[in-house]
């Protein structure tokens, strides 16, 4: 069966106009000044904060370092805090360290040493890897993934990390799911305004969860754009 060539310009303006639409997307302006930092209770955004925190609460997964001035079989290069938040130290044995800074845990363990009968011990804790800092993205981005990130990162950058939305990505549809002790709260974001400036760019927390929506009406004519070749191969047959 042939196509009319109404019926076959048609489809070819249409298609073209669609992808002219498309390729007329652009960035919005920026908008100059401070950027918004409140966040909006009708998105349920409470949970969420602008500010980086200036204190970090070691964490399960966390590894550290705990050296021993002068006392090497008391010191370790690197050890992982369980899941139950303690660590194994030599002469000391299973030792609870999450939720204390590493200046207190170093503190705690200088104490443990004196109470052992060691004189005068100093103690050092560093922070090797932040490991229980890990954010999931998923939904309509380039490389969905687990991905590592330092304290301090923010949504934005974990979209980064995952390449950036697709062309199908709904900006205005990122959902982040968050484990509190109430049990897991969910948040909706729209990353058009907080790449403007004018929707709060949380800081993310560990094992947050990232879904960016997409877009519907997008993914269809993407779809159409796939098939263009073959749409190709059937109009030129249909004007032999």
């Amino acid at each position: 069966m042939r196509l009319g060539d109404r019926t076959r310009h048609g489809l070819l303006a249409g298609t073209f106009a669609a992808m002219t639409l498309s390729g007329c997307a652009s960035t919005p302006e920026p908008i100059i000044g401070a950027s918004v930092t409140e966040p909006r209770a009708e998105f349920g955004q409470q949970l969420y904060s602008h500010t980086r925190s200036t204190v970090y609460a070691l964490r399960p997964s966390d590894r550290i370092s705990v050296s021993v001035y002068r006392e090497p079989d008391l010191s370790i290069e690197e050890v992982r805090i369980g899941v139950e938040g303690s660590v194994s130290l030599p002469m000391l044995g299973s030792v609870p360290a999450a939720g204390m800074t590493a200046k207190q845990f170093e503190n705690d363990v200088t104490r443990r040493l004196a109470a052992l009968g060691l004189k005068s011990p100093m103690v050092s804790v560093n922070i090797i890897d932040y490991a229980s800092h890990l954010v999931t993205v998923e939904g309509a981005v380039v490389k969905p993934g687990v991905f590592a990130f330092q304290p301090g990162a923010r949504l934005s950058s974990a979209i980064a990390l995952a390449s950036g939305p697709t062309a199908v990505a709904k900006d205005d549809q990122v959902t982040v799911f968050r484990e509190t002790p109430e049990g897991i709260m969910i948040a909706k974001f729209d990353y058009g305004q907080i790449r403007q400036g004018t929707m709060l760019d949380p800081i993310l927390e560990p094992s947050d969860r990232v879904v960016v929506g997409t877009d519907g009406l997008s993914a269809f004519w993407n779809d159409l754009l796939r098939t263009l070749p073959v749409f190709g191969v059937f109009v030129a047959a249909g004007l032999r």
